[in-house]
């Protein structure tokens, strides 16, 4: 999908309401990091490893540089909530997981970070999905 061409209108409604949802999604995954003593970018690396990732490809999923991801990670690591082991594919590389620590914390930190879950109950299922189906159609994404 490419973006419209020509001038563009002045701030829509939609724009607004979705700069509200982002900002305040934002502000909740901060405090909710907070309450467990960690910063959001440590937060996000910990809820993103759902299995033993690549350091660069957490980097890019995480949309950080090599230097400032491998501080995070050793962070999160004196913590004991991550931990590094040789890549099995690339014997020079190194793979992040989550010790079970790390899963402990990151169910506590899922815990407090309510905001999306409190935003879709709010809606009837069929409004979720119609939700869903808008918001994969706005990222331009068909999955």
């Amino acid at each position: 999908m490419s973006a419209p061409s020509g001038p563009v209108e002045a701030e829509t409604d939609a724009e607004r309401v979705l700069f509200d949802m982002v900002d305040g999604y934002d502000r909740a995954f901060e405090q909710a990091a907070e309450i467990q003593g960690f910063s959001a970018a440590q937060a996000c690396i910990l809820v993103r490893l759902h299995e033993p990732v690549g350091m660069r490809q957490l980097a890019e999923d995480v949309g950080c540089d090599a230097s400032n991801i491998t501080q995070l990670v050793s962070r999160l690591e004196s913590r004991g909530l991550v931990e590094r082991e040789p890549d099995p594919a690339d014997g020079r590389a190194r793979r992040v997981r989550r010790t079970r620590a790390g899963d402990e914390m990151n169910v506590a930190f899922t815990r407090d970070f309510e905001f999306a879950r409190h935003a879709v109950a709010r809606l009837d299922p069929g409004e979720r999905e119609e939700l869903t189906r808008l918001l994969r159609k706005a990222l331009g994404s068909d999955v």
